[in-house]
């Protein structure tokens, strides 16, 4: 079943929400590792592995966001109290605002910085902002605070489905992985 419905995620929603997870795990590394190198062939070629996830990161989360306004969400179990579902629709609104702006702030820092971009070396990636190394710091202290954001937001919805799951014991987190959620 592609699409979702009342009680379960479709496949195109798990796919999404599984792609970008994995996508945003193999960003942690690649950003670390890439902005602690000193300046070497290797570390360009992290930084342009990682400018590019983040742009696909971006183009994923558009259409992941576009497919949850366009399809309905899974209802959560009637037992949950109110302060949870309004937790929920918070955490997901600010964790999609996240997957926009991190890419956003990244390819502003490129940007400002002056540096050319190829998405994979392949695709030109157009600058949005003029050189400007102002513009440059304020965007890259924003990508470093937005990743603590994210990550402090991953965390948060990480427990909660394994709370959901180890917990309360109803099917929230099967729904995401496939293996549960009632037709």
């Amino acid at each position: 079943m592609i699409r979702n419905t009342a009680h379960s995620w479709g496949s195109a929603a798990r796919l999404f929400h599984w792609l970008i997870a994995a996508l945003i795990l193999a960003q942690i590394p690649l950003g670390w590792a890439a902005a602690s190198l000193r300046l070497s062939p290797l570390k360009l070629n992290l930084f342009v592995w990682h400018k590019s996830i983040g742009m696909m990161i971006l183009g994923l989360a558009l259409l992941r966001i576009l497919w949850r306004v366009t399809n309905v969400t899974p209802l959560l179990p009637g037992e949950t109290p109110e302060w949870e579902r309004i937790a929920a629709r918070w955490s997901h609104a600010l964790l999609y605002a996240a997957l926009l702006a991190m890419p956003v702030t990244g390819w502003v820092v490129n940007s400002a910085s002056g540096i050319p971009f190829r998405i994979f070396w392949l695709v030109p990636l157009p600058a949005i902002v003029g050189p400007d190394r102002e513009i440059a710091g304020l965007a890259a202290a924003a990508h470093f605070w937005l990743f603590v954001f994210l990550s402090a937001l991953l965390f948060a919805h990480v427990s909660a489905a394994l709370r959901h799951h180890f917990v309360r014991r109803n099917d929230v987190l099967a729904r995401m992985l496939g293996a549960g959620g009632r037709q």
